[in-house]
């Protein structure tokens, strides 16, 4: 019985361990880290989740490794030997990924945004859109175990576990992703061939990779077509950058293709990006309220009081 109340003592000292780097007030800098640990705070878990803030703080989770599914981590309490945590939220479904792809591939503004890095909160209704919500819609989504005799759920260990979960979701964006089943180069590559396919599929054909008897122009002297780009001559590579919007202008003179002038030379995309001002927007700008009102959890309670008060 003494050796199991000894787990509520003070934690053993951890030399390397895996130390928070917010040393006071909120966790989490980027808004997917914060929308993070704001939908778990509105499953009510704020002063369970605050009482792993001083174990994330003080470097006592000693191992955090996610993968596709699993985030594991090994935290050190009171006893001698750490406490092994595990949670584990489902990955999305290959069919379900390759329609999330293909809905970002379809965008240049989604796809120039993740291969520089970086998550637009657009990004969370799009995925939402697809049937791919980001982030858990309810505590059951999220199976917790952690090998201490705390019977509460979460308990510290848990805890300490989701802020430096949070922190590294703040160091590469791409790990919320991998948790939810594909990783940054698997999900670049894809998007760089889609968004390859998508552009050839739009490039018009050159004058030099005409058949025979589709028109191509006389040989001789006299007026011809647009000179191909430097560089692209004697290749069969298709033009890029200017070259390839230049590639579909015809070369009669302007009066006989006016009706053309105005049109853009690449089809623009079916689906072009747009800034989305929905209910929430003040809650955006707002910094999360005080803990006596409600904390970062309310502000999440808001946001869908206001989502479903906007339909």
């Amino acid at each position: 019985m003494s050796d199991r109340f000894a787990d509520y003592g003070r934690p053993r000292k951890v030399d390397g361990g895996l130390k928070a780097r917010s040393t006071r007030g909120a966790i989490g800098r980027s808004w997917w880290s914060r929308r993070f640990l704001e939908v778990l705070e509105s499953f009510a878990l704020g002063t369970r989740l605050t009482r792993g803030r001083s174990y994330a703080r003080a470097g006592q989770v000693v191992r955090l490794d996610i993968t596709p599914g699993m985030v594991s981590a090994v935290v050190q309490g009171s006893r001698a030997q750490p406490y092994q945590v595990r949670i584990e939220l489902t990955p999305f479904p290959a069919a379900l990924w390759s329609r999330v792809e293909a809905e970002l591939a379809a965008q240049a503004f989604f796809s120039a945004r993740l291969l520089a890095g970086d998550l637009p909160e657009e990004l969370e209704e799009l995925f939402a859109a697809a049937g791919a919500p980001l982030f858990p819609g309810g505590i059951a989504e999220l199976e917790q175990r952690c090998s201490c005799p705390d019977f509460a759920v979460p308990c510290k260990h848990l805890a300490a576990t989701f802020y430096l979960l949070a922190e590294a979701f703040d160091a590469d964006p791409f790990q919320l992703l991998h948790w939810r089943g594909r990783d940054r180069a698997e999900l670049l590559d894809r998007l760089r061939v889609l968004r390859a396919g998508a552009d050839s599929a739009t490039a018009e054909p050159r004058d030099g990779n005409r058949a025979p008897g589709a028109g191509a122009p006389a040989a001789g002297p006299g007026p011809s077509t647009v000179e191909p780009a430097v560089g692209t001559a004697g290749t069969d590579a298709p033009p890029v950058g200017a070259a390839r919007a230049l590639a579909g202008l015809p070369s009669a003179p302007l009066a006989e293709a006016v009706d053309r002038f105005w049109l853009p030379p690449v089809p623009l995309p079916d689906r072009p990006p747009s800034l989305v001002t929905g209910p929430d927007l003040l809650l955006r700008q707002l910094g999360a309220p005080a803990p006596a009102i409600g904390g970062p959890g309310l502000v999440e309670r808001l946001r869908r009081a206001y989502r479903l008060l906007g339909r």
